[in-house]
Formats: C-alpha cells, sequence, structure tokens
C-alpha cells in the first residue's frame, strides 16, 4: 500500500486531519472567488470580466470611432485570451456594461437589444454589436501602452493581461458595483461624474478636508435611472463607515386627463409615474401594483397602464372620483418599490485584500494609484524621449562632418568596421553609429537638417518639462487636476437623482406642461387647448407694449399707463413686485440669462397679458425650456436690438468678468446660446448692457467699491467660449453683492444687512482699473454687519427692500441722506430680532 502512494517519490506519507485540509481548500476557494471573480479593484473599480472586456475590445481595435463588430467575437475572444469561464456569463457582463439603466457612464456602445427597464433579455450575442464608448477609450486605455501598469500571463501562459487599467477615472464610485463573494458581498451606488471630480480635487488641494465638506461636494449617490433619495442619514452612514441604508423613492406628478367616450367628456385625475428607484423592473412593478388592487389591498386606482417609450417612462394611473393623489403615493411608497432601500456595502480589494472603504478612502485609494500610473507613464515617457533625443543629437553629429563620415563609408570593408571607425573618430556611441548608417541619402538635405534642430528643442524641452513634473510633487498634482477638469468638461453631466431631507408622505408635484396620452380613446391633458380660450383673454396688445418681471420670476405684458404715473402701496409678507421692465415693440423674441452661463430665447407671442396672468396660470420663464434641462435660475433679461448697439457685461460669482458683443445674440436659437464658460462651480451672477466709454461698479459685501470705466483696455471684448478675466480678487468670506452701470449725474444708493444706508456721490469712488482693490465706500460700526446691496439711486424713484423673514419694505430714495465714503450711513430700516437684509431693488 504504501508503494502504491508513493506518488512523489519521496517514501513518506504525511498525515493531515480532515478538517484541517477542509479549511485550508475551503479558504483558497473563498480567496480564488473573491479575488479573481466577485470584488471589484478600489483602483480602477472593475471585476476580472469586465476588465478583460475592455482590455480584449482595445486589442481588437473596436474604438468609438471604428464600426462596431459583433458582440460574439468579443465574447470568443475574451473566453479564449483570458477568461476560462461560460460564454453566458460574459456575455451578461458585456450587457450590463452597455445598459443606461444600469450604469450610470456606460463603458461600452451598443448596437440592437440589449434589454430594458422591464427585465426583458437581450438578444443573443449573435445579433447584436458593440464597441467601446469614448469615456471607456480615453479615461481607461488611453494609456494601456504605456507602461503604466503591471501585466501577468493569462490561465495558459500564452497571452498577457493587465493586472488593472490605468484609469484616469474612480469607475468603481461612478458606475457602482454590486456582487456576491463567498461570506462577503459589495453593493455599491453609483455617482455624478462631476461632483466625484469636484471631491477629488478638494482632496488633492487640501487632504485633510473634513468630512462634512467633503460630503458637500459629494452630497449623495447619483442613480441612472434617477429618482429621489427620500432622506440623508443612510448617506451619511455609507459614505462614514462604508455601509448604510439609502431610501430611494421614485418620481410621480398628477395631471388631469380628459377623456372623450363617444359625445361625452370627463375629467380624471391621474399620478404619472415618471422614474422609479434603481435596479426596479418597471414591468414588475406595475403587475405588483396592479394585484394589489384586483385584491382591494390597494384602492383608489380606477386604471392603470404603460405608456412609456424611448422618450422616457410614463405610467398612467387613473384614480377613482374620490381618491386623494397623496393618500395613494403613501400607499404605493408602503406597499410596493415605488419607494425601496438600497444597502450601500462599499467592499472592494485593496492589495488583493477585501476591505469595507469610506467614500474618503475610496477617494485616496484612487489618488495614490493615478499618482503612481502618471510617474510611471511620465518616467517611460522621459526614457523614452532621452533616446530619441541622443539619436537625434547623433544625426546632427553626422550631418555637420558629412565629409569624414563619406571617407569612412568609402574606405571601410563591412558595416562592423565602418560602425567602429564613426565611434572611433567622432566619439559617438553605437546606438548613435547605427542610426547614422540606417539614415537615408534625403536626410543629408538643408531642410532635413532644420527639422532635426527643431526636433532636438522640442525633445529638451518635454524632457525639461517631464524632469519637473517628476522632481516636483506639486506640479505632478497640478497635471493631475488639469486632467480631471478636462473629464469632467467632457464627460460630466447633470445629476439625475434628487437628494431631500426626511419627508414622511412623498410631495405631489404639478407640472408645468403634460406629456400627451397615447391611448385609443382620443384622451388629452389639461394643459392642451381643448376648448376655445375665452374672450376674457382677447387682449390686443398696442404697437409699443411693457413687458415685465417680477420677483418672483413672473412675466407678462401690458399696454403703457398713458399717464406714465407708478403708485406704490404698502407691501405684505410675500407679496410680489416688479423687478424690470421694459417697452417691446416689433421684435420677436426676448433673451434670458440662465446662472449656468447660457442665454435662452423666448418667443414674445407665448408670452401672457397681465389680465391674462392673474385670470389664467400665470406664466414664469423659471419652468420654461431653460429651467428643466438643468438646475439654472434667470440672471437677467433684456430685448435684442440692432438699432442701438450694445455690450454685455458678464460677472460671476467668483469675480470673473467678461466683456460680449451684443451682436453675438442675434442669431440665439431654441438650444439657448452660451455667454461665457465657466469654471467648477462657479455661476453667473450679474449681467449688464453698457455702451462704450460707460463705467461699471462691482461692490462686495465686506464694503469696497470697484469703479472702472468699460473700453477695451479694461474690458477688451471677448468670444462667447471664452472665460473671462478676474475682476477684484475676494477676500476670505467675501462675496459679491452688486454689479452696477454708472452715471456721472447718478448717487449710489448702499444699505447693510443691519439696516444702515446712505446715497454717495459716484465721483467719491475713485476711478480704478480692473483688478484694483477698489474703495471703501462704507464703515462699519458693528462687527457683524455687511453690505447688503448696492443700486443707482433714482431721484423720484422708491426702492423695494428683502430681508430673510420674507419682509418687503419700500423706501422713498430721496429720504436717504446723501454722506461721505467713511460714514456708516443713517438707520434707515428698523428690523425685528434675528432679521437682515438681503437686497435691494428699484421698484418700476
Amino acid at each position: 500500500m504504501t508503494k502504491q502512494l508513493n506518488l512523489l517519490g519521496t517514501g513518506q506519507i504525511i498525515p493531515t486531519a480532515l478538517h484541517t485540509e477542509m479549511e485550508r481548500s475551503y479558504l483558497e476557494y473563498a480567496m480564488s472567488v473573491i479575488v479573481g471573480r466577485a470584488l471589484p479593484d478600489a483602483r480602477d473599480g472593475l471585476k476580472p470580466v469586465h476588465r478583460r472586456i475592455l482590455y480584449a475590445m482595445h486589442e481588437l481595435g473596436l474604438t468609438p470611432d471604428r464600426p462596431y463588430r459583433k458582440c460574439a467575437r468579443v465574447v470568443g475572444d475574451v473566453l479564449g485570451k483570458y477568461h476560462p469561464h461560460g460564454d453566458q456569463s460574459v456575455y451578461d457582463a458585456l450587457v450590463r456594461l452597455v445598459q443606461d439603466f444600469s450604469t450610470r457612464y456606460p463603458l461600452l456602445d451598443g448596437h440592437g437589444n440589449f434589454g430594458s427597464v422591464d427585465n426583458d433579455p437581450p438578444a443573443a450575442m449573435r445579433y447584436t454589436e458593440t464597441r467601446l464608448a469614448p469615456v471607456a477609450h480615453q479615461a481607461m486605455l488611453d494609456e494601456i501602452d504605456g507602461a503604466t501598469v503591471d501585466f501577468t500571463d493569462n490561465f495558459d501562459s500564452s497571452q498577457e493581461e493587465p493586472v488593472v487599467l490605468p484609469a484616469q477615472l474612480p469607475i468603481l464610485l461612478l458606475n457602482g458595483c454590486s456582487g456576491i463573494a463567498v461570506g462577503m458581498a459589495t453593493n455599491v451606488p453609483p455617482h455624478n461624474l462631476g461632483e466625484i471630480v469636484n471631491g477629488l480635487i478638494a482632496l488633492i488641494d487640501k487632504p485633510e478636508l473634513p468630512d462634512e465638506k467633503l460630503w458637500q461636494l459629494i452630497p449623495g449617490p447619483d442613480f441612472p435611472t434617477g429618482g429621489e433619495i427620500v432622506e440623508t442619514q443612510g448617506i451619511k452612514d455609507a459614505y462614514s463607515s462604508g455601509r448604510g441604508i439609502i431610501k430611494v423613492r421614485g418620481v410621480a406628478k398628477v395631471e388631469t386627463l380628459y377623456l372623450r367616450q363617444k359625445k361625452r367628456r370627463k375629467e380624471r385625475t391621474a399620478i404619472i409615474v415618471t422614474e422609479l428607484p434603481y435596479q426596479v423592473n418597471k414591468a414588475g412593478w406595475i403587475e405588483k401594483v396592479a394585484h394589489l388592487v384586483n385584491n382591494s389591498k390597494l384602492e383608489g386606482i380606477a386604471d392603470i397602464r404603460d405608456e412609456s417609450d424611448r422618450t422616457g417612462m410614463r405610467v398612467v394611473m387613473e384614480l377613482k372620483k374620490d381618491a386623494s393623489a397623496k393618500v395613494v403615493l403613501q400607499k404605493l411608497a408602503r406597499q410596493t418599490a415605488f419607494q425601496s432601500n438600497f444597502g450601500a456595502i462599499m467592499l472592494a480589494l485593496v492589495n488583493n485584500k477585501p476591505v469595507q472603504l469610506s467614500l474618503r478612502q475610496l477617494l485616496e485609494e484612487f489618488l495614490v494609484f493615478r499618482e503612481s500610473t502618471l510617474r510611471k507613464q511620465y518616467s517611460n515617457e522621459l526614457e523614452k524621449t532621452q533616446q530619441r533625443l541622443h539619436l537625434v543629437s547623433g544625426l546632427l553629429v553626422a550631418l555637420n562632418n558629412i565629409d569624414t563620415i563619406v571617407d569612412i563609408l568609402r574606405n571601410a570593408p563591412d558595416g562592423t568596421t565602418a560602425k567602429a571607425s564613426l565611434t572611433e573618430d567622432l566619439g559617438i556611441s553605437e546606438a548613435q553609429a547605427d542610426s547614422i548608417l540606417g539614415m537615408p541619402m534625403r536626410r543629408l538635405t538643408g531642410l532635413e537638417k532644420q527639422k532635426l534642430e527643431t526636433e532636438q528643442a522640442e525633445l529638451e524641452q518635454r524632457i525639461s518639462q517631464l524632469e519637473t513634473l517628476l522632481g516636483d510633487r506639486h506640479e505632478l498634482m497640478k497635471t493631475l487636476k488639469k486632467e480631471l477638469r478636462s473629464l469632467k468638461r467632457k464627460y460630466g453631466d447633470e445629476r439625475r437623482t434628487q437628494i431631500l431631507q426626511q419627508v414622511i408622505a412623498p410631495e405631489v408635484k404639478q407640472p408645468t406642461k403634460a406629456k400627451n396620452v397615447k391611448n385609443a380613446e382620443n384622451k388629452a391633458t389639461k394643459s392642451q387647448k381643448i376648448e376655445p380660450p375665452s374672450s376674457l383673454f382677447k387682449i390686443e396688445r398696442a404697437e409699443r407694449a411693457e413687458l415685465t418681471i417680477t420677483n418672483e420670476g413672473h412675466i407678462y405684458w401690458q399696454n403703457p399707463d398713458p399717464t406714465n404715473q407708478i403708485t406704490t402701496s404698502a407691501l405684505k409678507k410675500g407679496e410680489e413686485f416688479v423687478t424690470q421692465h421694459q417697452l417691446i415693440g416689433n421684435h420677436d423674441k426676448i433673451i434670458f440669462a440662465a446662472d449656468s452661463g447660457r442665454a435662452y430665447p423666448i418667443a414674445i407671442a407665448d408670452i401672457p397679458s397681465k389680465l391674462e396672468s392673474q385670470n389664467a396660470t400665470t406664466y414664469s420663464f423659471l419652468s420654461s425650456a431653460a429651467q428643466r434641462e438643468a438646475n439654472q435660475t434667470i440672471a437677467h433679461f433684456f430685448l435684442p436690438t440692432e438699432n442701438e448697439p450694445f455690450d454685455v457685461i458678464l460677472l460671476t460669482e467668483k469675480g470673473i468678468l467678461k466683456r460680449l458683443k451684443g451682436s453675438e445674440l442675434q442669431s440665439i436659437g431654441n438650444r439657448g446660446l452660451v455667454l461665457i464658460k465657466l469654471k467648477d462651480r462657479d455661476r453667473l451672477k450679474y449681467l449688464n448692457l453698457v455702451r462704450e466709454n460707460q463705467e461699471i461698479a462691482i461692490a462686495t459685501n465686506g464694503g469696497r467699491i470697484l469703479r472702472f470705466p468699460v473700453n477695451n483696455e479694461q474690458i477688451p471684448v471677448m468670444g462667447r467660449n471664452a472665460q473671462g478675466n478676474q475682476a477684484l480678487r475676494l477676500r476670505y468670506g467675501e462675496e459679491l453683492v452688486s454689479c452696477v452701470t454708472l452715471s456721472d449725474r447718478d448717487n449710489l444708493l448702499l444699505i447693510t444687512e443691519l439696516g444702515y444706508g446712505k446715497q454717495l456721490d459716484v465721483n467719491a469712488i475713485r476711478l480704478a482699473k480692473r483688478g484694483d482693490i477698489g474703495t471703501q465706500a462704507i464703515n462699519f460700526n458693528n462687527k457683524e454687519d455687511r453690505l447688503a446691496s448696492v443700486t443707482v439711486a433714482k431721484a423720484g424713484k422708491d426702492a423695494i427692500i428683502t430681508t430673510n423673514t420674507d419682509r418687503r419694505l419700500s423706501l422713498a430714495i430721496n429720504d436717504v441722506e446723501v454722506l461721505p465714503r467713511d460714514s456708516q450711513g443713517t438707520k434707515i430700516v428698523k428690523l425685528k430680532s434675528e432679521e437682515t437684509i438681503n437686497n435691494i431693488y428699484l421698484q418700476c
């Protein structure tokens, strides 16, 4: 028996306890599953199968600019070269990388049927096609050939595959990941690219940034299917410890539908569901709701149907006559997956070991990895650049000693002798001698010599840059930040998931305009013009009407008052008042500038009269197309005109100033126009229409006012895509409060947060240059006081003052005293306890 078991030829039998062997074998199996299949790497955020799919497609050359290739070909390459498992498991992983409802930033671009939110299966791999998405090609594989990451043998040592991809973005946080290993699981939620980049840059600038500040930059997950996060405690738990329960709810609104049945027409209230929580099967959810309704467990719903199409989700639930939409939504949240929990478990591999990480730790792991890959990339580039410079220097030596080289070549019996003579006579290296011997005759011309000299200068400059990057970490991190900002500009988008504070019941959202219902019963929403408009609203506009905008964002027109008189009455708390008005003639549109730096047109024909706005739905430009595209607010409105040329002065929250020709806005389309390119987290705050040689004044809450002329020297005219120049440097804690166009005949009206105010002669502010520190225009006796606002003091006009308690106070400008710069002013507003002034408006 001993001889039969002597398999190794050692003549020894090692007794092993069964439980010890089972423990060892099971641990090896568990670690194999954990490291090799189920958990993502914290560096590139990928599991091995996803990494192998991307790398195989990179080798196949399936870049975004190339045609699609059959998925079966990709799966075959992955199986044959890198991933010896089932073809269906590889195809399932590939499909998920394509689905935009599963992945926040899809890494693959698909052509064909790749499934749906209804859990419809994708088509077979022989029918579907794919290629790399731009974000994967640039941010994951762009540097794979630059010796930036380590490679290892594949399963049969016939190929090499990367241990990790040189990711330029933390894909684990951007797309999330879920996986079940042995005894552990991971479930990382997806996030918004712009917010993650902002967090990375903040950690680079300030590694000791408090968690609270980091969480302000990255407020929570951003799911590809949208939805609403109900409360923030689960986010805080997940971000601080790596594990938390995040409550996600769908988005619904209420519409009133007109149902046409034969000759009768009736109204019915309907709940329209447009978004569901992440990973909720829409078809399964509808089936669940229908089951509850049929079993009388969910009351109030008369009919439910799915009207979704390729433009978005739309599930219509018609309510019974006496049903409450709010009550039905509460029941949906309690009894169905309309509100569900996302269990975040931020588990990933760090040095091939599973570790539960906080948000900060995940970001730091990526930054350490990215810095390492950049150093490897630059070191490799430096080595190649030095080698090329060495060869170019040898070629230039040859061109400067052409006669010597010709003699050596003429007299040398063979190449070896010629090489030895070159190295000895010219004092060059063997590599340079080989380069000279391989040089074609056309390189002997003068033009080729000039090209070599130019290349030598460029190589020397690049070597100097690379040595600086490798020797100065500060410069290296500046390059990293520049790279992150570039990726953010190219691939960043708006947040899809809204984050709410803790709410007991879902809120009913009223839409601005309902979507047309596609039904055989010929249904229409209330927002459509089903009945002819009432004769009450058939108002004819005069040849020149007055366009009015209020502080609440409402807009309407009215015919001018022939007496040209303005009456001022006491304002109640929260009462609306006019902030802008302008005469309109035969214009076909007006332009609104949003704080995102874009401008949008609104057709004047779509704007209601004052009577319509009071008796019907008030038209608000805050609910226009410009607002639905992104979270924007309106900074200003104006009319494009060709008769009176003007320039546009733009000023951002961070003090960036730009001057734009008004003629740039003549051809604005419905999609809007970029007025200024904004840097991260900056917003357009002020917009002024000016003409050459006018002046503007910029005020800060610290009481400084910078006054300078509008000319090409101080504010040069720039193109629409320019970012502008710094108008003034804001001190710590200082903010801009006003930007006004000046006239030497008007005074300035200054008012502080604690209610002190004064008029100030414009000429008391010295005329300075852009970038100057400005003039201290007011002194504060109370250290807690700050300048609230500055406006032009129009004689005989009234001003409206708003406070933080939503009070509106009327002020006659003539009653405010003219005082010098060093004065605090007089108490002009009596404020309540804890009440401060927010802003001041000239009443129109």
